[in-house]
């Protein structure tokens, strides 16, 4: 799975597209937890959002 496919599943299951690439990155952690994605694949899809300028939210 590559951003593109992420991003056409997140636009089925909510029905609406993105926002930002932030919401991409919740919507791949989401679908880790919920085992929808593997360990693999979701490192893949981590590393290529954050290259696009995802980030963590600041909690302090």
């Amino acid at each position: 799975m590559n951003v593109h496919e992420l991003t056409m599943k997140f636009l089925q299951t909510r029905n609406y597209s993105p926002e930002n690439v932030n919401e991409l990155l919740d919507f791949t952690k989401k679908a880790y937890i919920h085992d929808d994605i593997c360990i693999s694949v979701y490192r893949k899809l981590v590393r290529e959002l954050e290259a696009q300028g995802a980030e963590l939210p600041d909690f302090s």
